[in-house]
């Protein structure tokens, strides 16, 4: 089918083409590019006037950037849901009408594509910094303009603002424009855009050069594709992507059509009005005196860095008498705090209390899911700690006896791994150079080296654990009590030995659990690259050959991924209902490398549908043969040592590696005439996480714990309810996991972690015969040698002289001791007093990714082992991925530090941190580049409170967290917000404040003193609501909205003429509402932003002497302490609050940045200006109005323009006098013509007769949106034009 044809517009500088263009790579689409001039609509293509243009599948062709790009692109990127889509519609309406025309007249002199006019000039500059300031505040909290990924409301904004970036908005301009900027190099970063458009430069200040005319700005972006090839530049024929040969002739000249010359004379006759217009005004320009140059504003100062340079030695208490600086930093803020808090031990669960007391509040015990040792923390970790160091601190403050446990997992593979790679990298030896006794001291010493940068992590995210409670998994303490548990369970049955298929890595020589194996997913034929092979290894393909059948010379047809294990095959299966096989029943096929008789098997897992239907069985190397092989007892062979060299099979390919027999088994198939075909087939590759080896399913004797009875016990609690997981979604995957679970292999072939307290026995006594390693009758387990030995005699009944043991050399799944750790923590199975207080703990928190892996076989060893459960609720939150959707990866560059995230790093600095990491050259490099895509300018200083904050903001009980770093920075102002709130308070607290005992209302509070104590009354409900239920998002919202819509918008500024007044009981009551809303706001922020809430805390005055000494030992803030509400105010004021937006939104409308306007309100009836009249004086303040008159029944003066507040209530502001009614009515009569025509020429072109036919659907909806905003526009006109003409 031919591909469609694409038009692109002739100009060198169109923000259309860019936009399509980077559609069409979104979309990845094919198109050939047709005639982009001269032709009219029967011949090549569409006119210019319409482009860019696309041939719909209807044969007609779909005009316009806007269309052309919303056709192209994926759906998605059209907006999520109704809302979604109906904002991106918004947007890039906004973007052609509103932005693209500025944005031409502000460059397009520069690039020397108009003549200079300095006054148009200065006026799209204005207006372009109004939009970047209106983009910055939009983006503040956002990543993209609509929803969490990119859509083409960003594609249109950016594109449109491609030309100001490249050419007119030098860094001074910028530099004001944080969020907006960081958005702009995010789009225009993406690999998409930058396939379709090169790389965009932004203005470093210095003027466009003569070349640049041409060929700068967006022509780069009309010459490029999605392959990255050329575009052509000629006629039809030219496919996206393929080689140029020869520039296309011109296009014929077509005689235009008498629409086309009525439209062209149109066009000329609005260009005559336009030059008319422009010399009138130029000739007007040269009458007026000269103006007075405007004195600019000053921007606004950058959050600057403000350190701590106090002496305070580690452990003491900050100095905080100083006077606050003039703004929030984190460096400042977060200095001295957290050893202060360690050294006066207020995260002790035995701070302020005796534990063998019992307390009434009860016990909060919750341990950490313990980080490997290997290395440093990533968001993910972060998420963790933030939201469990939350949960600590608001029970802590709540009263309870608290403790959080910290801990370090030992990690078997990923440490052995890394250290390996360093003995290799620094001395050119293996482990086994060294012997394993030495090899473990390298270990221990490169954790000690290295495993308090973990520890030091969680300081930093401020986590109140008792650290002095701190455990190792490789602790004295943990090992006995592995070696306790496998001795019990073994003893038990429930351990027992057995010879199964295992996942083995070959590179690391070990077997390795579920969750160390990575599903690789293939759409057909692709190269991988395998450890210790030169080449890459083909995989996605189906390989059929034949079987002979035995004395016939039939031929049987089956098909494999991996024709190298056909070596090891010992039958073939077909379907017991296939009729194609029914003869085939006590035949055999024939072996062709070593005559091996191979039976012809019936089992129902063959899938007829699949192949030929009939299926090669290896039981020894796939788990479905594998349990084929067992129900039909077939040879198990296995033909692969654990180096993934063959073994048990004919020359040529003994000894071959496995790949490098993938290819002769092939070749020799083909030789003798038993190759079919090979195809490519999409399938799932098992790839080591560890080693990026593939991993091959190997038969081994190894150890496993037997999990039926445990895993209903597991299931029956959460039944029952005694164990509750919250979200209850994961309780269907819990019972699926539960009811279906198999044995666990708990071996593994490593030499770092627990060895396995087991000892294979040999006596030495020829009446008893030698065992065998998968034997279970010849192995004992025992908490020392002499007891094992012992109990081996016991066995056989000999003396224990004769009795020789060997230690099993394996040691045990990381898994195995992490599922002992909320009870070997606590020094089991002694019964410590730990012990007998914590265990049961009361929360298990962590990520749900390993409910199964970690949570699961904590509570089946739990109720196993000690019989109770060990803990009461499992939370888990969603999983952190990127702003892109993709998981965290040390290859894709998008794995980020906390760290960097609280102080801020550069670019070059992430880059560096990539050269010190294991990952091969060409991960670094990929990685690097999508560092660069990601954090353009690195990553800025946002602090902890800010990190934290967002954490939990965004952890909403769902799968996955799609995080955006440069989201985070919006919190940092968030906290500058409270810093700046506080500094006022303090001024208007005044010097020697002393606040009452307790936080109580008088009787003399003012309307907007009573609003503000039941805001906050709702607040600290909201907040223990929501922490109870593990509702983050709700505390966060809470607190944002509190401290940022009511305390410091409303409150502070209602507050702020009664500072000024006179000393009296209305500025006394004032300030202890103040005080109380403070304190109260800060103790409801602490358990989220600990750092800050601290500082500001420390500097207001106390309500008793003997106060706590730390926000985080006082008591949390409760419903009863602050029964303040009053719903029925909390209505009345925002009703108040509604008017004051009507009002400023008329301000905005009409430019009243500073003049006073005299506001009148009209109300329906008396009852609704009684109601309004007591707030008049703080409408008449947060509306920034000389007056406020309230009306029922009167007129308001002529010339106001007017508000809908509610249907009880119109705003009427009194604007005669205060602006130039004619010169606003010419501007709107101005804008009312455009609107006319954009609208008679949609009309136009939807009441064609194939309109509703040739459209596609979207496109049609699209367009009617527009229609509806535009008549929307043209009535607010009007209606503006109307109150104008009554003030002239």
């Amino acid at each position: 089918m031919a591909l469609p044809a694409l038009y692109l517009s002739p100009h060198p500088h169109s923000a259309h083409n860019a936009r399509v263009l980077v559609a069409l790579e979104y979309g990845g689409r094919r198109a050939r590019v047709g005639a982009r001039a001269g032709a009219g609509e029967g011949a090549a293509g569409p006119t210019v006037a319409g482009l860019p243009a696309v041939e719909a599948g209807s044969g007609g062709h779909v005009w316009g950037g806007a269309a052309v790009a919303h056709l192209l692109a994926p759906a998605a990127m059209g907006g999520c849901g109704s809302e979604g889509a109906a904002l991106v519609r918004q947007w890039t309406s906004y973007a052609d009408i509103e932005l693209l025309p500025i944005a031409c007249a502000a460059t397009f002199p520069a690039l020397g594509l108009s003549k200079p006019n300095k006054q148009a000039v200065d006026r799209a500059l204005v207006e372009l910094r109004k939009t970047l300031r209106f983009l910055d505040d939009h983006l503040r909290l956002r990543t993209y303009l609509v929803g969490e990924k990119i859509t083409l409301a960003d594609v249109a904004v950016s594109c449109a603002l491609l030309l100001p970036y490249q050419h007119v908005f030098n860094p001074e301009f910028r530099k004001p424009f944080e969020n907006a900027n960081r958005w702009f190099e995010t789009c225009v970063n993406q690999p998409e855009f930058r396939r379709a458009l090169g790389e965009i430069k932004v203005c470093d200040g210095r003027p466009p050069e003569s070349g640049e005319k041409s060929a700068g700005g967006l022509c780069r972006g009309a010459e490029r594709v999605v392959e990255g090839s050329p575009l052509p530049t000629g006629g039809p024929g030219h496919e996206r992507g393929a080689p140029q040969t020869a520039p296309a002739s011109a296009p014929t000249p077509v005689k235009k059509t008498p629409a086309q010359l009525k439209k062209e004379a149109a066009k000329r006759e609005k260009m005559d009005k336009f030059l008319q217009k422009q010399e009138k005004m130029k000739e007007q320009q040269e009458k007026m005196p000269e103006k007075k140059p405007k004195v600019e504003k000053k921007e606004k100062k950058d959050l600057g860095v403000i350190t701590y340079d106090i002496a305070t030695p580690p452990g003491e208490k900050k100095d905080v008498s100083c006077p606050m600086p003039d703004s929030y930093s984190p460096q400042y803020v977060e200095a001295s705090w957290y050893s202060w808090w360690e050294k006066q031990g207020f995260f002790k669960p035995e701070y302020g209390r005796d534990l063998s007391q019992p307390n009434p509040k009860g016990v909060f015990m919750i341990c950490i899911p313990p980080p490997n040792v290997t290395g440093s923390l990533h968001l993910g970790h972060a998420l963790t700690n933030a939201i469990q160091d939350s949960l600590t601190r608001w029970h802590r403050m709540c009263g309870a006896t608290t403790l959080w446990n910290p801990g370090c997992d030992h990690a078997g593979i990923a440490t052995q791994v890394v250290v390996e790679k360093r003995l290799w990298r620094e001395s050119r030896q293996t482990r086994h150079d060294l012997g394993r006794q030495r090899f473990i001291e390298q270990v221990w010493r490169w954790k000690h080296e290295k495993g308090d940068r973990i520890y030091h992590q969680l300081r930093r995210l401020g986590s109140s654990m008792d650290w002095d409670r701190a455990c190792f998994t490789m602790d004295p303490k943990l090992s006995a009590a592995v070696e306790e548990a496998f001795v019990r369970l073994h003893e038990d049955g429930v351990i027992y030995r057995s010879t199964r298929l295992v996942n083995w890595s070959c590179t690391l020589n070990s077997a390795i659990s579920d969750i160390e194996v990575d599903k690789k997913e293939l759409g057909g034929r692709t190269l991988l690259p395998v450890p210790n092979y030169p080449d890459k290894v083909e995989f996605g393909v189906l390989v059929s050959f034949a079987y002979t059948l035995e004395g016939s010379g039939e031929e049987v047809v089956v098909a494999t991924t991996r024709i190298e294990t056909m070596l090891g095959d010992t039958a073939v299966a077909v379907h017991p209902r296939d009729p194609r096989y029914q003869g085939l029943a006590g035949k055999f096929a024939i072996h062709p490398f070593c005559d091996r008789k191979l039976p012809i098997v019936f089992d129902e897992f063959v899938d007829m549908e699949f192949g030929t239907g009939a299926v090669k069985i290896t039981p020894a190397h796939d788990q479905n043969d594998y349990e084929v092989g067992m129900r039909h007892g077939l040879q198990f062979i296995n033909i692969m040592d654990d180096n993934g060299y063959l073994i048990n099979v004919p020359e040529p390919f003994l000894g071959m590696k496995r790949f490098d027999a993938r290819k002769a088994v092939l070749e020799a198939l083909t030789q003798k005439g038993l190759f079919k075909e090979v195809k490519d087939n999409p399938m799932v590759v098992p790839v080591c996480s560890r080693s990026k080896d593939i991993v091959e399913p190997l038969l081994k004797p190894q150890w496993y714990v037997r999990c039926g009875e445990m895993a209903k016990m597991a299931s029956d609690a959460v039944r029952s309810g005694e164990l509750r997981i919250i979200p209850d979604t994961h309780v269907k995957t819990w019972f699926s996991w539960m009811d279906n679970i198999r044995d666990w292999c708990i071996s593994r072939q490593l030499w770092w972690g627990h060895q396995t307290p087991a000892y294979f026995i040999t006596v030495n006594d020829p009446t008893v015969p030698a065992g065998e390693d998968a034997d279970g009758r010849y192995w004992v387990s025992g908490r020392s040698l002499d007891i094992a030995r012992r109990k081996a005699a016991e066995r056989f009944n000999v003396s224990p002289d004769l009795i020789s043991l060997r230690q099993d050399e394996d040691v045990l799944d990381t898994w195995f001791s992490s599922g002992l750790f909320p009870f070997s923590i606590f020094g089991w199975p002694d019964q410590t007093e730990d012990f007998k207080i914590f265990y049961p703990g009361t929360l298990l928190e962590t990520g749900h990714d390993i409910l199964f892996f970690w949570v699961a076989r904590m509570v089946m060893l739990g109720l196993k082992l000690t019989g109770k459960l060990p803990f009461k609720e499992v939370y888990l939150h969603a999983i952190v991925r990127d702003t892109h959707g993709r998981k965290m990866s040390k290859s894709l560059g998008n794995v980020i530090d906390p760290l960097d995230v609280i102080m801020g790093i550069s670019l070059e600095g992430l880059h560096s941190q990539l050269l010190d990491s294991n990952l091969e050259p060409a991960e670094i490099e990929r990685a690097q580049a999508g560092q660069k895509s990601d954090y353009p300018n690195g990553i800025p200083e946002c602090g902890t409170d800010a990190l934290r904050f967002a954490l939990c903001a965004y952890t909403s009980q769902g799968r996955d967290i799609n995080l955006d770093v440069n989201r985070v920075l919006g919190y940092r102002h968030f906290c500058n917000k409270l810093w700046n709130a506080t500094r006022f308070a303090l001024r208007g607290l005044a010097e020697g404040y002393q606040p009452q005992d307790t936080a109580q209302r008088s009787a003399q509070e003012s309307l907007m003193d009573r609003w503000i104590l039941s805001r906050l009354s709702h607040a600290v409900e909201t907040c223990n609501r929501g922490l109870k239920l593990y509702d983050f998002p709700t505390v966060t919202t809470a607190i944002y909205n509190f401290w940022l819509y009511e305390l410091c918008d409303v409150y502070l500024e209602c507050v702020k003429p009664v500072f000024a007044g006179e000393e009296g009981p209305v500025m006394w009551t004032a300030r202890d509402t103040l005080y109380t809303a403070l304190d109260i706001a800060l103790r409801l922020i602490s358990p989220i932003m600990p750092f800050i809430s601290e500082e500001l805390y420390q500097r207001l005055p106390r309500r008793r002497p003997h106060h706590p000494p730390s926000i985080s030992v006082t008591p949390y803030p409760q419903s009863e302490e602050c029964d303040w509400r009053d719903e029925e105010l909390d209505r009345n004021v925002d009703f108040a609050l509604s008017i004051i937006r009507t009002t400023r939104s008329l301000r905005a409308d009409y430019n009243l940045t500073k003049t006073r306007a005299h506001c009148y309100l009209k109300c329906q009836d008396q009852a609704t200006a009684d109601l309004i009249r007591p707030f008049s004086p703080y409408i008449q303040t947060l509306s920034s109005c000389m007056s406020v008159s309230v009306l029922v029944g009167e007129s308001c003066p002529a010339g106001c323009a007017i508000g809908i507040a509610s249907d009880r209530c119109s705003v009427h502001l009194l604007l005669k006098g205060l602006i130039d009614a004619e010169k606003e009515v010419t501007k709107l009569r101005n804008k009312r013509e455009e609107i006319e025509k954009q609208l008679a020429k949609l009309r136009e072109k939807m009441s064609t007769a194939d309109y509703s036919t040739k459209v596609p659907q979207k496109i049609q909806e699209m367009e009617a949106e527009k229609l509806r905003q535009s008549e929307t526009e043209q009535q607010k006109v009007e209606e503006a034009m109307r109150n104008f003409e009554k003030m002239m």
